[in-house]
């Protein structure tokens, strides 16, 4: 189950977020809210976002420009580590001869 919040339930949610903080994150396309025909609503996901973005902002004086950058390096390496795991599932549905080969090539590439 989503579940869905509204804004003035995620500024609840979010200790450090603020009505101004999380305009500046809209505005700027950091957070991108669920466009509905009840309105706009924020998932469970933008909340955790909203908390790594206003820690950030709080402690780093981070301006939007830079927050953005960052979330979305973080993006990206959230992608490579969904890859990876597919790859180490690839890898281990193949015989042990397969796996000692790829060991190796992995060893030697070091």
């Amino acid at each position: 189950m989503t579940e869905r919040y509204s804004e003035d339930e995620a500024i609840a949610a979010v200790a450090l977020l603020t009505r101004p903080l999380l305009t500046a994150f809209v505005r700027a396309e950091i957070i991108v809210p669920v466009q509905a025909e009840g309105g706009v609503y924020f998932r469970q996901v933008d909340i955790v976002r909203m908390e790594l973005l206003c820690e950030l902002h709080e402690q780093f004086d981070m301006n939007e420009d830079a927050l953005a950058m960052v979330i979305s390096l973080i993006d990206q390496l959230h992608e490579v580590r969904l890859e990876l795991r597919s790859v180490l599932q690839a890898v281990e549905a193949e015989t042990d001869d397969v796996q000692q080969r790829i060991a190796a090539a992995l060893m030697a590439a070091r």
